[in-house]
This record gives structure tokens, sequence and C-alpha cells, in this order.
């Protein structure tokens, strides 16, 4: 294997001569065989767009040279076009503020310009990845800037997603608006809905979700560049942050400004942590209705078995015929890792200390990891689940009929404690409450009418007048 010598601070080492990574990442490397787990792209290209900003700015403010600055502009836009996306190799668990992965995108950017300037890789007298690559910049402004932009970048796919599996709910409770079924509260019976009321509070909840998820990216756009390495922005030019953020509104497309205090940009990731508490807040909501769908296709015959999921794999290696909601389970397990992965962001978040969170890698980590986990699962589960949703009409007919709380509606003509009577009974013999009041002859068969009118029973008509008790 044809290597290569390269020197760094601490001393000197052989790299592959085909890698565009160099020492610096080599140690990372050897330093942090964690988790295998690498930089995701849309992070990749985040910090390579944020390299091309300072590059260009560096150029326009005349302290990088127009030769190697449009060098390394054009290494950054190959990048950006996909190639050499397997030479960021260091792990996402790494050195402090990020310092490892920065190194990696200045070397690997340094050396692909080198080749473009026909130069060899690693000659670091003509492309130097601290000296311009890393121009005006240090790991501590340049990490949560290119985090920022990243979330923002991954958030747009997702929040189609989104609004994607709210529109299967909307379409459910249009389908299902006039199925009525008994309400449940404390998993005992209680007042009729309907099922499309049901799948309509599914799919506020999302949009919601998706609202709270576009408010929270606002506090994204403050971005820390200029910063340098405690906020003063020593080293750089002073219109760099202007130019360098300019530039990067026009590569992203995303309304980015400079931080209105760099020295809090440094110290506090709260934008960040806001993002992951609002991806924990939609996890813990996507639970709920995930149980709630596993609960009411429950059986098929010793459950509710109100509604079936569509069957997409057998469900026992040991049972014939069993099916199991496996979409929903999966889409749990899903939200519980996004639980813990918030948890971690709220850790790293308050360890920061003086002039800098040094947490900022594993910050990265855990949301991007959240926002990829659902980006990837919810349009299979709708498709593979929500859209296939069937109901057992007769089912819930068959419940509602026999559900004892449908004496709550006999309050206003008998009082509360007789209709109490009434269900009582109903529930001790197995009778529905209609036949209980035919046969004690409580009320009218006008009143029987406008009571068990199914609009009434789920809140859609109101008598204008109370009526008097018994």
């Amino acid at each position: 294997m044809n290597t290569r010598k390269e020197i760094d601070p601490l001393g000197e080492r052989e790299l592959p001569e085909d890698t565009y990574y160099g020492i610096q990442t080599l140690r990372a490397i050897e330093n942090f065989p964690v988790s295998g787990i690498k930089a995701p792209t849309d992070f990749i290209r985040a910090y390579v767009y944020v390299k091309k900003a300072a590059a260009l700015a560096n150029m326009e403010v005349g302290w990088l040279d127009r030769k190697i600055g449009e060098a390394i502009v054009n290494a950054c836009d190959q990048i950006l076009d996909g190639k050499f996306l397997d030479q960021f190799v260091v792990d996402v668990f790494q050195a402090g503020a990020g310092t490892s992965f920065n190194m990696n995108v200045n070397e690997v950017v340094a050396n692909r310009a080198l080749e473009i300037m026909g130069k060899e890789k690693g000659d670091y007298e003509s492309i130097h990845p601290n000296d311009y690559v890393n121009m005006g910049q240090s790991s501590n402004d340049t990490f949560p800037t290119a985090l920022h932009i990243a979330i923002s970048i991954s958030l747009k796919p997702l929040l189609k997603e989104l609004e994607n599996l709210s529109k299967a709910f909307e379409k459910l409770a249009r389908k299902y608006d006039n199925i009525i079924k008994s309400g449940r509260t404390h998993l005992q019976d209680a007042l009729p809905v309907t099922l499309g009321q049901e799948f309509g509070a599914y799919a506020t909840t999302l949009r919601s979700a998706i609202r709270q998820l576009k408010e929270r990216e606002k506090h994204l756009y403050d971005v820390a560049l200029g910063g340098t390495a405690t906020g003063t922005g020593v080293n750089a030019h002073p219109q760099f942050a202007k130019i360098a953020i300019s530039q990067l509104r026009k590569m992203t497309r995303l309304p980015l400004k400079p931080a209105k205090n760099r020295f809090e940009a440094l110290q506090s990731c709260r934008p960040s942590q806001a993002m992951s508490s609002a991806m924990k807040e939609l996890a813990l909501e996507l639970i709920r209705i995930a149980n709630d769908l596993r609960l009411l296709s429950s059986g098929p015959t010793t459950g509710l078995a109100e509604i079936s999921l569509p069957p997409v794999q057998p469900g026992s290696s040991m049972m014939p015929g069993k099916v199991n909601p496996v979409m929903a389970e999966c889409l749990n397990m899903i939200a519980f890792q996004i639980v813990g992965n918030d948890l971690a962001v709220s850790l790293a978040v308050q360890a920061g200390q003086l002039e800098l969170n040094v947490m900022t890698p594993v910050i990265m980590h855990n949301i991007l990891s959240s926002i990829r986990l659902l980006t990837n699962y919810l349009p299979v589960f709708r498709t593979k689940c929500v859209e296939g949703i069937k109901i057992d009409e007769k089912r819930c007919k068959l419940y509602l009929e026999r559900n004892p709380s449908l004496a709550t509606f006999l309050t206003p003509y008998i009082g509360y404690q007789k209709a109490s009577k009434v269900a009582q009974q109903a529930l001790r013999e197995g009778r529905s409450i209609q036949e209980i009041i035919k046969e004690k002859r409580l009320l009218t068969q006008e009143e029987m009418e406008r009571i068990f009118n199914p609009k009434f029973l789920v809140g859609r008509y109101i008598k204008k007048t109370r009526p008097k008790k018994c």
C-alpha cells in the first residue's frame, strides 16, 4: 500500500495515499473507536456549506488568495455533489466541541483542493487545513452553526411525512364520521364518540406537532459563525461573519443571521434543546396514538377488535394464524428511542461550562438520529398501517348498545340517582339501557327517540330547553 507522511503538533504519521483525510483525522480514528456510527450526510453537507461560505467570505475581504480559495470552493462543491462522503470517518462520539470532525472536514477539503491545483495530497505548505480551509473559524463556532443548518435541512422531509400522516388520519375521520362507538375513559366504558372523532383527534395532534416544530426551528436561524473560539471573533475579519452568513443564506435558502450575542451562542445550546424537546413531545404523542391503535385492534376474539390493522407478517413462530400489530409496535420502539435521545441531549445541554458547551457532537448525533428515525419510518407506518385500517361496525354497535354509560343521558329527565340504578341494573343483567327504560316506562317514546338520536349521542344536537326531572 502506498503511503504519504503528514506532520501535526504531536509528530509524524503515515497515511494511505488514497485517503483525503489527514493526520488529525487518523488520530481521531485511533482515539475514538466507539460506535462505528459516522456523521449523517445532512451534517456533512451543512459543515461543507460553512467551509465554502468561509472561503468565499475570506476571498471577498482579501485575506485568502483567490486561486487557493477557488480550489477550496471547487472541492466543497464536489463534496456537496455527493463525492468523497466516505472520507468523513470520525465517530459521532469524539473529542469535545467536534474538533475532530472539524479537522476531518478541513483535511478532506484541503487535500481535494490540492489535487484540483495539480499538487499532491498532504502538501500543506501550499494549502494547509488550518491556515486556509479553517481561516477565520474555530470548531467552537463552526460546529454549532453546521448543527443548526443540518437540523433545518433534516426537518423538511420529516414535516412532509407528518403532514402526510395527518392527512391519512383526516381521511379516516371523514370516512368513519358517522360510525358511533363507545368512548372509554380510565379504560372503562364512557360516553359515545365516533371513530371519525377519534381519528380526527390524531390528525389534529400531528398538525399541532408540525406547528410546534416550525416555531422552534426559527430559533436555529441565529448562528454562531464568526465568534471563533470564545465569541470575541479573534482571527476573523470584522466583516467575515456578515459575508459568510449571507453566503450561507444563499446556499441553504434558510433565513440565517448572525447570533445576537456570539458569546451566548457558544455557551448555550438552548435552540438545539428546544428542537430535541419538540421531537420528544412528538414522540410521546406518537406512542399514545400507536397504543390506541393496538388497543382498538386487540383480539380478534377476546379484545376490543373495533378496528383491524393490515396484516403485514405472521405474528408468531409457534401459534398458527396469529397476526400482531407490528407496525404500531415498531413506532412505539422508535418513539421510546427518541425520548431517550432527548434525555442525552438534555444532559449535554446543561453540561456547558463558562465560554463553551463542548458536548455538541452528542447533541448533533441524537437530534439528527431522532429526525432520521421518524423520517424513515412514518411513510412506512402510514402506508402499511394507517391507510389500511378497517372497522367492525357491528362490533362497535354491540358495545355501544350495552354501554351502561348511556344512562348519563337520562340524568336531565330522571335525575342522577335513578339513572345510576338503571346503569347498574343494565350492567348486572347484561341488558341495554334502552330495554330497562322501556320496561320501567321511565321515558316517553318521543323522549327516547330524542335522547338516542345518533347525532345527539355524540354532541351534534343539543336540546334547547332542559327537561324537568321526574
